[in-house]
């Protein structure tokens, strides 16, 4: 008991007493979990949320910054619980035994890898429009645009995490300016768009099955889940037993980013846009970003449009292979094997590269249901997992008692049944 309180004291000795002042550090992190959350999905959320009316849409705004602040604070909590360096997979199994953590790695994986594939696919279709239609130029053969795009980002991946956060929170600048801009040069065309329904107030049943279908889009248009294990693992580092309170400060403005930014946009839109509108987007399958290009007829946003759409998908794909990527490490290591740290991360690196180029090469339909079914185990790791070790696990047991906790597992479940019903033919 003697030696663990040392090494405990020992873990610590660095750290200040109290804490220190916001850093540069502190905004890169802020900035990156942004840009892992805000990405392609953002370009489509105006359409999902925009559809079930103006009721729903005021409930879900919100609702926003409790339901992806209280989980994702959840889950890093349940991170920096584990032993000094232990990234997720660590802790599920320090927690729950090797069994329990060797299934949990496997469905992290296997939630994060297919976004993976589905950001490369929609990568080199970006460019490849943008190529052709904007630049009029013939586009190079698929296969080789794919693995030239697909081979640049994972150039940036090999100069290390922290090589990634930067370039995720330079890229969110791009990104906000863009948002913003749009949102407000939208403004002179509003037309009461969703307001029309305003005066409709749906019955409670009819409010609660729209808000029960529509909770998943907003739960995982803000899921910034694959990169916060690296960042506890990096509060952990830098704070130590002040990890928790600095991590929360750092989570709580990027989630107010999030939703002030990402709100203010999707608001505008629906502002502009009528219900049917919305539907038509929505069934020719395009963002907004196109849907408006095409609506204005304006050479300035359709020419911004997939630049705008690449800066999202290339900094989503950089956050999500931070947590693919720790997943696919965490499967080998259960095996058995444990290869040195470089030639593991070579070996990962080039498993991506792979397998992102085959698939983002032959663009199969298949990807958007592969994302659907991902969509239970993220909100079963995000939502449910955490709330579980509170209960659970001694080293949780002081974040027991919190109203949040209630409201998190509440929301977890309405997520997971609502997409597990949006699947049944």
């Amino acid at each position: 008991m003697n030696d663990q309180a040392n090494s405990v004291d020992e873990r610590y000795a660095t750290t200040p007493a109290t804490l220190t002042s916001w850093s540069r550090q502190d905004t890169t992190w802020m900035l990156g979990l942004f840009g892992t959350a805000i990405g392609a999905g953002t370009l489509f959320l105006p359409i999902n949320a925009g559809l079930g009316g103006f009721w729903p849409l005021l409930i879900l705004a919100l609702l926003a910054f409790p339901m992806t602040f209280f989980a994702h604070r959840g889950l890093t909590r349940f991170v920096l619980s584990g032993r000094e360096g232990s990234d997720i997979t660590d802790v599920v199994e320090e927690h729950f035994g090797i069994k329990a953590g060797a299934l949990i790695t496997l469905l992290y994986f296997f939630a994060i890898f297919p976004i993976l594939l589905i950001y490369s696919v929609a990568l080199t279709n970006t460019v490849s429009s943008f190529m052709e239609h904007q630049l009029h130029i013939l586009p190079p053969p698929r296969a080789i645009l794919a693995f030239v795009l697909i081979l640049g980002l994972l150039a940036v991946v090999r100069c290390g995490e922290q090589v990634i956060v930067k370039a995720m929170s330079l890229m969110v600048y791009p990104f906000i300016v863009a948002l913003l801009f749009l949102a407000v040069y939208l403004i002179p065309h509003w037309t009461g768009g969703i307001l029309s329904t305003a005066s409709e107030v749906p019955a409670p049943s009819a409010l609660l099955s729209t808000l029960w279908l529509a909770i998943p889009v907003m739960v995982f248009s803000f899921n910034h889940s694959p990169i916060i294990s690296a960042f506890a693992v990096d509060q952990k580092r830098q704070y130590g037993a002040h990890a928790d309170e600095r991590s929360s400060q750092i989570l709580s403005r990027a989630h107010l980013l999030m939703v002030v930014m990402v709100l203010f946009f999707v608001f505008s839109c629906v502002l502009t846009l009528s219900p049917a509108q919305l539907a038509e987007a929505k069934a020719q399958n395009l963002s907004i970003l196109s849907y408006l290009a095409n609506h204005f007829d304006n050479p300035t946003i359709a020419f911004a449009a997939p630049l705008i759409a690449f800066v999202a998908i290339a900094k989503s794909f950089l956050g999500h292979y931070i947590g693919a990527s720790e997943g696919l490490k965490g499967l080998v290591v259960k095996t058995g094997r444990r290869p040195a740290p470089k030639t593991l991360d070579r070996l990962t690196a080039a498993f991506m590269l792979v397998v992102c180029w085959i698939v983002a090469t032959l663009n199969p339909s298949i990807l958007g249901m592969i994302e659907a079914l991902g969509g239970p185990v993220i909100a079963s790791i995000l939502f449910l997992m955490p709330m579980y070790a509170i209960r659970k696990v001694p080293a949780m047991a002081k974040y027991r008692g919190q109203a949040s906790n209630v409201f998190v597992t509440a929301v977890g479940l309405v997520a997971i049944t609502a997409v597990v019903y949006s699947l049944i033919p």
